[in-house]
Formats: structure tokens, C-alpha cells, sequence
């Protein structure tokens, strides 16, 4: 098979993928011809701006879905399978982050934290791996957070429901085996809209603490998606790959 033809016909849903790092992701997908399921919750408006630029490279569809609800998830599962008979690579980017001291922050934070970053991931793997049990493969890519791994008690909740994804990826990845592959990714800053809507002074502080004085760009995230839904990771599994330019070191 042509190298540029690795995801032909290969049926991709990215959550939360409407703008930032799962744009950049179903992008790249659609750029090496799979059918992407773009999925939003709150932005309409810029889910439907991108169907100008995946018109003329790959076959899709939008699906607005509340990831945290599970009767919701069933059926945007349903919806994929009906359009394409199949599902082979569940990209779990949704997330939910506020700035507040979440140590001492109300239950209802860590509700809403817990139902957005985790819960959600919980749901679409439950429903996806029905299909890869049934297809004997299937492949998972979970975005978890380098704040998984390192934290301030001002964003516990955060951190604590990223951790956490990496912990569902590695059950997944074991429960399933061989058959299909679960890895988890935690980026560090990245060059999207929650770092570029974030307080002058804050910006500053994370780009000089970065080795390249620069945030991460969501297009070098994604390509570590692609390497890990494609065959060249054939054996890597269980896996939460830092990508973070060593900032843990």
C-alpha cells in the first residue's frame, strides 16, 4: 500500500474535535484519507467552518454529542456504525479545565471535572470496544495531560481526572489484548485557544520555562496520534507518551 494511503478508509472519531488540538488531529487524519466523525458539544459554529477545508480530501461526518452522557455516546456510536459499518480508531480528546483553586473549590467542580475529562472517556472506549471486540481490532488514543504526572494543588481536579485516563487506557490495553492497542498522550502547553485566551503574564511564564521558549503546536501532537494509530506502533501498548519537550525532567 501506498505510504500516503495508511488510514484509507480507516473510520476515525475525535472527540471534542471542533477547534484546537482534535482539529488538528482529525486534519491530519482526513489528510492521509481516512473517514473522520468530527464531534462537538457547545462549537456549532466552528465544526461546520471546517468543512471547508476537509471537503475536497476525505469523507466525514458531524456528530454533536455530550461525551460525559452515556445514552448520548450509544447513539453517536450507532450513528457511525449505520453510516460506515464500522469503527477502527477512538481519538478521546474532550476535556474540561477552570481556572480556580479546585483544593478548596466546591463538589460541583470536581463533578463537572470528572464528567468531562474522565467519565467521558469511560463512555465512548465502552461503546467503541464493542465494535473492535466484534472487528478483532481497533485502536484507542486517549489525551491525557502532563499535569497527570506533575501538579499544583490549584488544579487537582485537573489533574486527578487526567491521571485517571491514563489509568482506563492501560486497563483497556490490558483487557483487550491482542486484538487491538490503547495508548495515552499527556501534552504540555500548546499553542491553542486556552493558552492564547490566558492571562499576558501567565503566557509568558510557561513559553520561558519551555526548552524552545514556545508552546507546543497542536500539529505536533497530532502527528504522535497518527504514530500511534498506525501501523508503524504496531507494538506499542499501554503506553502514556510524554510530549512536553522533557519540561518533567
Amino acid at each position: 500500500m501506498r505510504n500516503d494511503l495508511k488510514f484509507k478508509d480507516k473510520v476515525v472519531l475525535v472527540t471534542w474535535s471542533a477547534k484546537g488540538i482534535g482539529k488538528s488531529i482529525w486534519l491530519l487524519f482526513a489528510q492521509w484519507w481516512a473517514r473522520v466523525v468530527i464531534n462537538y458539544l457547545n462549537s456549532e459554529k466552528e465544526a461546520k467552518e471546517t468543512l471547508n477545508e476537509i471537503n475536497k480530501i476525505s469523507d466525514w461526518i458531524i456528530l454533536k454529542c455530550d461525551v460525559s452522557q452515556e445514552i448520548q455516546v450509544k447513539e453517536m456510536i450507532e450513528k457511525v456504525i449505520k453510516e460506515y459499518w464500522r469503527l477502527d480508531i477512538l481519538v478521546n480528546n474532550a476535556w474540561w479545565y477552570i481556572e480556580w483553586d479546585e483544593w478548596n473549590g466546591t463538589s460541583d467542580i470536581w463533578e463537572k471535572t470528572l464528567k468531562q475529562n474522565l467519565i467521558s472517556v469511560m463512555n465512548t472506549s465502552k461503546y467503541a470496544t464493542e465494535i473492535f471486540q466484534k472487528q478483532k481490532n481497533g485502536i484507542i488514543v486517549n489525551i491525557s495531560s502532563r499535569y497527570s504526572i506533575s501538579w499544583n494543588f490549584d488544579e487537582i481536579a485537573y489533574a486527578t481526572s487526567k491521571a485517571w485516563v491514563i489509568s482506563i487506557t492501560q486497563a483497556y490495553a490490558k483487557l483487550l489484548n491482542p486484538f487491538w492497542r490503547a495508548n495515552a498522550i499527556s501534552p504540555w502547553a500548546t499553542n491553542s485557544w486556552y493558552w492564547l485566551c490566558a492571562p499576558e503574564e501567565e503566557l509568558k511564564q510557561v513559553i520561558s520555562s519551555s526548552p524552545h521558549k514556545r508552546l507546543i503546536n497542536p500539529e505536533e501532537i497530532a502527528k504522535v496520534v497518527l504514530f500511534l494509530a498506525s501501523d508503524e506502533s504496531l507494538m506499542i501498548t499501554w503506553q502514556n507518551i510524554l510530549v512536553d519537550w522533557g519540561n518533567n525532567i
